[in-house]
């Protein structure tokens, strides 16, 4: 049965599976920062109305260096404060999650991923030059490298981060589930 309340999270939970509550996700939290690592997404919903989705960092948009970076074991004990910084209606800036100063995830509002395509396979950095896209690669003020894949017309269809070149390109060729802030 369909909750008409809000059928937006329906459909979330029908995409990316039910959400974890913050104790669960607490519970969980290495292996959910792994999924989110390798591709996968996670909803995160503190008392029932606040959605917040751990994603890869494929799956966030717009360039890095200016988001906050949180220490993974910093976000895991305020998991409920951060899922609650991101989910406010008015507040669309995502949090980077990461371990020795290097991103290695992000807490985004759930709601972003509405309307996004379902799950596709995202080529690498060669499928994608093939493809006709340009790849920036950016040194960050920490020493981390960010990748940034647009299209001919100029918009971003993937992006990425890691410690290194090789890193930030394995990052950009991460499988995920339709980048936000994208095409």
């Amino acid at each position: 049965m369909i909750n008409t309340d809000r059928p937006s999270y329906d459909e979330l939970e029908a995409r990316f599976g039910p959400p974890a509550g913050v104790e669960d996700a607490r519970a969980r939290w290495s292996s959910l920062v792994k999924a989110a690592a390798n591709g996968g997404i996670t909803l995160i919903t503190r008392e029932r109305w606040e959605w917040a989705a751990l994603v890869p960092l494929s799956e966030v948009s717009g360039v890095l260096s200016g988001l906050p970076l949180v220490p993974l074991s910093t976000a895991r004990s305020k998991l409920g404060d951060l899922v609650r910084q991101v989910a406010q209606p008015y507040e669309d800036s995502p949090v980077l999650l990461g371990r020795h100063r290097t991103p290695v995830a992000g807490l985004v509002a759930a709601r972003r991923l509405l309307d996004r395509p379902g799950s596709r396979h995202r080529p690498g950095a060669d499928g994608l030059l093939t493809d006709g896209a340009t790849i920036t690669l950016a040194r960050l003020a920490d020493g981390a490298v960010a990748v940034v894949a647009r299209d001919r017309a100029g918009h971003e269809i993937a992006a990425g981060s890691g410690g290194d070149v090789n890193e930030a390109l394995r990052a950009l060729a991460a499988p995920g589930h339709g980048e936000i802030g994208g095409t």
